[in-house]
């Protein structure tokens, strides 16, 4: 099994609904989003996915949240935008496009969000 790993920032608003404590409050964070793909195939260049186009694939979901205010963003308008959650939007959002792009050959491995350079939350399946 082949693994390669691409990460990028993002700077982003929230609250926290159903908590009690400072981050019920709108407050925001530099974020890192760390994804690492798997695939046990090669491409005819020797590559399980060019980092270029991991970056690229990466940028719409970037795009969209960064500097929003991600209760204002669907399915964040239900669904609470902790780091946990956000960490499996981008799961889902890049393996939805691994998907098609790949037909399959390479998929995510996990997702890893740093709301802080000492705070993670990883998501996997």
């Amino acid at each position: 099994m082949y693994e390669v790993t691409v990460e990028s920032g993002f700077s982003s608003g929230h609250y926290l609904r159903n908590y009690r404590g400072k981050c019920e409050n709108p407050h925001g964070h530099n974020y890192k989003v760390r994804i690492t793909l798997r695939g046990a195939e090669l491409d005819e260049a020797g590559l399980l996915l060019d980092f270029k186009l991991l970056k690229q694939v990466m940028r719409p979901v970037i795009d969209r949240i960064d500097h929003q205010m991600l209760n204002d963003l669907e399915p964040f308008t239900r669904l609470n935008p902790s780091a946990e959650n956000i960490a499996r939007y981008f799961f889902d959002e890049t393996n939805r496009q691994l998907l098609e792009m790949t037909s399959g050959r390479v998929t995510v491995k996990d997702c890893t969000i740093y709301e802080t350079d000492t705070t993670t939350a990883t998501y996997y399946e």
